[in-house]
């Protein structure tokens, strides 16, 4: 097999993207904000923040898109999570477990108003709650046997188990906490009246919505009086608004493109996110089930290039599921290496010799496989073929197989799936234990794992899940994150980033990592000269 050169496709990659870029700055005019059609009378440019992301919306629900209205700051939730994915309080001042951890106990802030002047108490969260937990979203996972109040501020969660899990749930937007008004009289969201710190003004879906500062908040009132979001699906009309300044805050920048925006009047703020590319491999495939086999894999591959030259974001590249934002599972003595000649002899170890066309065989059988990805994400199908060409160094024969996503978890259930390279988000909860339980225990599972039974680490799992005290739990932690990073189950490649785009006149703009919040109360506009 001839060998490929992954960062020529890497630049034909750019170059395609490029094109579009010019075709559609023909069409910028159609992707100026609706800032001045049909809002408020006294909203301008100069007193609404202009938002764009990727990101559509079609409902008020929070369990289906609340969260777009959690980073506009609409709703809230009684805990919260900082940037180390450490739980505190939000709407609920203070809350306590009870010994046997089957008894959650929340203190409601006494100071909220919602956005239609009622006040948040005890009815209120039961309502929310009771509301998210017969639709879909995370709180359906949770053993909740009651939600009840023993007066008009305390709130008190029963489980059937104890669920350690359970506050990071409390923190996702599905269980935002909204007035009475916002029901209708079958209990449908119909209206969204939450407690943040901006209210809902206009709501346009899928595209459009518009926010006004709340001055009753019981926190940081916001000092820009409105804020818009547009929905801008592809990333060259985004880099547009960027550049134009028709959007003041552009999430979700292509790495190649931010080069086009070196004269704009921006600032370009790059954060790692929980969100970690990978390799899944079958450790139950004949070729696959020594963990010396898998260990040489992973000596084959050029992270640091990968991540300079495919993903155009130098130093991304990682072997390790989750980035230093979670501390509790990111290990920091740990640093994947890459040494192909140590892989090598791993593999001649096993009794695998390259073959007259470069291919590693034994007894008979040539070092075959084949990679699965999908095409949703297009940085997926480029670092494919850098796999392979790096692989094909090691002597293996890569075929690989762009196909739907759905094809992975469709190949781990029937047991035909060999490789995959897939993109796999830890942060959909604030604790990713719950993602990684469903990952990586009993054997794995559709996007973690497969056929890999350890049961010291299903123990772990389980005593996790079920609650112990914060040294322990740490200690359970690192236990299998370095199970996971000496078996090599999976083969993660590097961590995401979000790039956003960040416009001179918006001071102190902080990007959240589990991107519950764009925290626009605490920006402010520059005063103009």
């Amino acid at each position: 097999m001839p060998e490929l050169n992954y960062q020529q496709v890497a630049r034909k990659s750019q170059l395609k993207r490029g094109i579009a870029i010019a075709l559609l700055a023909i069409a910028s005019g159609s992707l100026c904000h609706f800032l001045l059609n049909g809002g408020p009378s006294d909203q301008t440019k100069n007193n609404t923040l202009a938002i764009s992301g990727p990101w559509e919306f079609t409902s008020v629900e929070p369990a289906k898109h609340g969260y777009i209205f959690s980073r506009m700051q609409v709703i809230e939730t009684l805990l919260n999570v900082n940037d180390s994915g450490e739980l505190g309080g939000a709407l609920a001042s203070q809350w306590q477990i009870s010994d046997d951890g089957l008894e959650w106990i929340f203190t409601l802030r006494t100071d909220v108003r919602f956005h239609d002047g009622s006040s948040m108490d005890a009815d209120a969260v039961l309502r929310s709650l009771r509301h998210a937990l017969a639709n879909h979203g995370a709180l359906r996972r949770a053993p909740i046997v009651d939600i009840s109040s023993t007066d008009t501020h305390t709130v008190v969660i029963r489980l059937s188990q104890p669920y350690q899990v359970l506050g990071a749930m409390l923190t996702n937007y599905s269980a935002a906490i909204l007035a009475a008004s916002s029901y209708d009289d079958n209990g449908q969201v119909t209206a969204l009246i939450g407690t943040g710190p901006y209210r809902l003004t206009q709501f346009e879906p899928p595209h459009k919505l518009l926010v006004q500062a709340f001055p009753d908040y019981w926190g940081q009132v916001g000092t820009i009086e409105y804020a818009s979001y547009l929905t801008g699906h592809r990333a060259e009309s985004r880099m547009l608004q960027a550049k134009s300044s028709e959007a003041d805050i552009v999430f979700t920048l292509e790495p190649a493109m931010l080069p086009q925006l070196e004269n704009a009047p921006v600032q370009i703020h790059s954060s790692v996110l929980p969100r970690s590319l990978l390799l899944k491999l079958n450790s139950g495939h004949p070729l696959l089930d020594s963990v010396a086999t898998r260990q040489a894999l992973s000596l084959a591959l050029d992270r640091v290039g990968i991540a300079a030259n495919v993903l155009n974001v130098p130093g991304t590249d990682s072997g390790q599921l989750l980035p230093a934002s979670m501390p509790q599972w990111h290990q920091s003595n740990h640093h994947a290496e890459y040494n192909l000649d140590r892989a090598k002899q791993l593999l001649a170890e096993q009794g695998w010799q390259r073959g007259a066309d470069g291919v590693l065989t034994k007894d008979g059988q040539r070092f075959e496989l084949t990679l699965v990805t999908y095409a949703d994400r297009p940085e997926l199908t480029v670092v494919a073929t850098a796999i392979q060409a790096q692989w094909a160094e090691l002597g293996i024969d890569l075929a690989i197989d762009v196909s739907n996503s759905s094809m992975i978890p469709a190949g781990h259930n029937d047991g035909s799936l060999e490789v995959a390279l897939m993109a796999r988000n830890f942060a959909t909860l604030a604790d990713p234990l719950a993602t990684l339980i469903q990952d990586y225990s009993n054997g794995g599972g559709d996007w973690g794992a497969m056929n890999w039974p350890q049961p010291q680490l299903d123990s772990a799992f389980a005593e996790l899940q079920h609650g112990t005290e914060p040294q322990r739990a740490r200690q359970l932690s690192q236990q299998i994150a370095t199970t996971i990073a000496e078996q090599y189950p999976v083969l993660p490649i590097a961590n995401y980033s979000q790039h956003t785009a960040v416009n001179n006149r918006v001071q102190n703009f902080v990007f959240d990592p589990y991107e519950r919040s764009y925290f626009i109360n605490q920006m402010q506009f520059k005063e103009q000269p």
